[in-house]
């Protein structure tokens, strides 16, 4: 007798049951959801429709930093509970026959949509914490749509299973198993170690424990990692007569020593970037409020910002009127009371609160007043 590909019997373990996945998969569960969300954040931030530009804020400071911190943490905890919850099921994934009927047929398929899309959510956001990218696809957009995918698979399996797992959520409705207690506490054990040995790259009072996160948020030139460097991006030579132009209806150029004559501000703001890592630095610059103000923007004026870099899908930088406008937006000279290296976007760059890392320009060569 066989069970799909397996002999009958081939699955021993008493802990193959609905309480041991029921425990592990809404911890699962949670942390997928938690993905999802902070993940959405992260994509409105970086290309938000033309609708809700205008209306992101610009504070907390820290909002960016807190929510994909949040977003690496949880998909680097959901690994090893993904593990686990195959492990348990895994007997179920080889039924016999296949498919009993067309709605078992079509709860198997969404299973199966639902496992193959976790997985690929998981391995390629894992990949991206490291910037390996060994797929001709793009990442960003096709690790949304998985997003979108994994999320609706997971709602309509909670549907589905809605019955067994009601049966199965309380400790005291189900038999006790010798073993379980000791693999639950294994599989969240392991969840825990994960998370303790990476979350120091985005929560400073854990950084001691940054064993295994691909990024120190203290290690780098001038305190600061560097994900894109000058000699990448092109940057590493800047023309000897660099100005800055800024165009509006006063439109005018700034060598970079009129720059250092102007009001000059600092200011305390995180670096997050999108791989999950984050660091505090203190800039000093000039607010690009008063840039703009100089070129004679009317009120409630956005900012286009382009790079020297030759290349790049952040080469140019839509920065919305609420970013602009604010104090705290500076084109910075300076990081840490040190001029800007190269790597770090020498001349001048982009810091703004509460937004990606993507869009904190570096190299900056114009600001242009968008009405």
């Amino acid at each position: 007798m066989r069970r799909g590909p397996f002999r009958e019997g081939a699955f021993t373990s008493p802990l193959h049951e609905p309480r041991t996945v029921v425990a592990v998969g809404r911890w699962l569960g949670a942390a997928l959801l938690l993905c999802f969300l902070t993940g959405l954040i992260s994509h409105l931030l970086q290309d938000p429709p033309a609708w809700l530009a205008p209306h992101l804020p610009a504070r907390p400071v820290n909002g960016y930093r807190v929510t994909q911190g949040l977003h690496v943490i949880g998909g680097l905890a959901a690994i090893p509970l993904a593990g686990a919850k195959l492990w348990a099921v895994y007997p179920r994934l080889f039924e016999w026959p296949p498919a009993r009927s067309v709605l078992h047929a079509l709860e198997r398929l969404g299973i199966a949509v639902l496992v193959a899309a976790v997985l690929l959510e998981l391995f390629t956001g894992l990949l991206n914490t490291l910037q390996w990218y060994p797929w001709p696809f793009p990442f960003r957009q096709t690790h949304f749509w998985l997003g979108w995918l994994a999320t609706g698979g997971l709602l309509v399996h909670l549907a589905v299973k809605a019955p067994l797992i009601a049966a199965n959520w309380w400790r005291r409705a189900a038999p006790v198993l010798a073993g379980r207690r000791a693999f639950l506490a294994s599989a969240f054990a392991a969840t825990g170690a994960v998370t303790l040995v990476t979350a120091g790259q985005t929560v400073p009072w854990l950084r001691a424990l940054d064993l295994l996160a691909p990024r120190r948020p203290d290690i780098g030139a001038q305190g600061l990692p560097v994900n894109r460097t000058a000699a990448q991006a092109g940057t590493v030579t800047v023309p000897a007569g660099w100005t800055l132009r800024v165009d509006g209806p006063r439109p005018y150029e700034l060598t970079l020593a009129e720059l250092g004559e102007l009001p000059q501000y600092e200011v305390e703001l995180p670096i997050a970037c999108v791989e999950g890592w984050s660091a505090t630095a203190r800039w000093g610059g000039i607010r690009v409020s008063d840039l703009l103000v100089r070129a004679g923007a009317p009120a409630g004026s956005a900012a286009r910002v382009t790079s020297l870099e030759a290349e790049g899908p952040y080469r140019v930088m839509e920065m919305p009127a609420q970013y602009a406008d604010d104090p705290l937006s500076l084109l910075a000279l300076r990081v840490n009371g040190e001029v800007l290296t190269a790597d770090h976007g020498f001349p001048a760059r982009i810091v703004a609160p509460n937004r990606p890392g993507v869009l904190q320009t570096k190299w900056v060569a114009r600001i242009e007043v968008v009405a």
